[in-house]
């Protein structure tokens, strides 16, 4: 079975997606009989392996972000790399091509709804513009065999709008990776920070969405017994005394290392659609303090981090005064096992590849299922 991906949310500094379509690759690279393609934005034409490169336009201020100006060729190569089952992981000119070079091939194509472009741009232009995007979505999304949403609540917002065959399916986290061992005593010391804070830290790109105002309000309330460190690119500069900055994207073994040191991540986001970076800290044993909200009120369960009422500094800082008066080393522990549980990339993937069958009506050897 060949699977190809195409999508534009493939940069340097791209978060879940990107993590996604590796850990894809990575966990299916060991099932005999399947093999994966994936087709992104570059510079130039290119091809390394099973990877793709056709030159887009790049955004300005887009953090190394590309955007495809025509369907075509984006649509020839994926009849060039003729696989067996197309999956879109945008919802702009890279979904139209799949769209057409599936028709071409009689082949399924699946579109992954990893962001909620209605309320994104509604945020920023308002609600007509919201509305208009509603009718755009719809649209497109009814013409996928399938579509796939990261979190309940947005297959249920995709339902309501009357798209149908959606599918819950949630992201995961490489547990092997992101682990407790990846502790390091050293690392307050090396970040300047003093031992005896509580320490708090949130990684991502800046983005408005984030709410890293609201953070930075909340260090404020919560004062000198507490510092934060925020890692990603584009962070603000201009910070209280008590928050540190990494201004910069971080590799993911200096993520799970910041996180597994950290006493709790702190996340502000409305707009999360899965929360990889909840999950991550979870999986090192870090509890989480965030906003009741998005697919971080589906995915930080009871006992592995306390939410709060969004947008509210106070009720942030409360909840970490709440977090640290209890058993935090226990919280860590139950957030491990919940991850290991319910969201390792081994499980996510073979759940997703059994799906992928079922829409490309193959019939696959029983080893299919076995990885080396």
């Amino acid at each position: 079975m060949h699977i190809a991906d195409v999508t534009m949310f493939h940069a340097p500094a791209s978060g879940g997606v990107r993590t996604y379509l590796q850990a894809k690759h990575r966990v299916f690279s060991r099932y005999p009989g399947v093999r994966t393609s994936l087709l992104v934005p570059g510079a130039e034409r290119d091809s390394l392996g099973d990877q793709h490169t056709l030159p887009a336009f790049r955004l300005p201020l887009g953090q190394g972000y590309r955007f495809p100006l025509r369907a075509a060729p984006w649509r020839d190569a994926l009849i060039g790399l003729r696989p067996d089952l197309i999956e879109a992981g945008d919802p702009y000119v890279t979904a139209w091509a799949a769209l057409e070079a599936g028709q071409r091939l009689g082949i399924p194509v699946v579109g992954f709804y990893h962001s909620d472009l209605p309320r994104l741009m509604g945020d920023r232009f308002g609600r007509h513009v919201s509305r208009r995007l509603v009718r755009y979505v719809t649209s497109l999304y009814r013409q996928f065999d399938s579509v796939l949403a990261p979190c309940q609540t947005m297959a249920d917002r995709l339902r309501e709008w009357g798209v149908e065959n959606v599918r819950m399916q949630p992201l995961g986290v490489d547990v092997h990776h992101f682990h407790p061992d990846q502790y390091d005593a050293d690392f307050r010391a090396s970040m300047g920070i003093p031992p005896h804070k509580k320490l708090l830290i949130f990684v991502g790109r800046y983005s408005r969405e984030k709410n890293i105002d609201v953070l930075l309000a909340t260090m404020r309330t919560l004062g000198d017994d507490y510092h934060l460190l925020l890692m990603g690119p584009g962070m603000p500069h201009q910070v209280p005394a008590n928050v540190t900055v990494v201004d910069r994207c971080c590799g993911a073994h200096e993520v799970a290392k910041a996180l597994a040191s950290s006493d709790a991540l702190l996340h502000a986001g409305t707009r999360e659609t899965f929360g990889l970076i909840a999950q991550e800290a979870m999986a090192c044993g870090t509890p989480v303090v965030a906003a009741r909200a998005g697919a971080l009120a589906e995915n930080v369960p009871l006992g592995a981090g306390i939410l709060c009422r969004p947008l509210d500094p106070a009720a942030m800082a409360e909840a970490c005064d709440a977090l640290f008066s209890n058993d935090i080393a226990a919280s860590g522990r139950y957030a491990r096992r919940h991850v290991e549980r319910h969201v390792n990339w081994d499980s996510v993937m073979h759940s997703l590849l059994t799906h992928y069958e079922t829409l490309a009506d193959t019939a696959m050897p029983h080893a299919l299922h076995q990885p080396h």
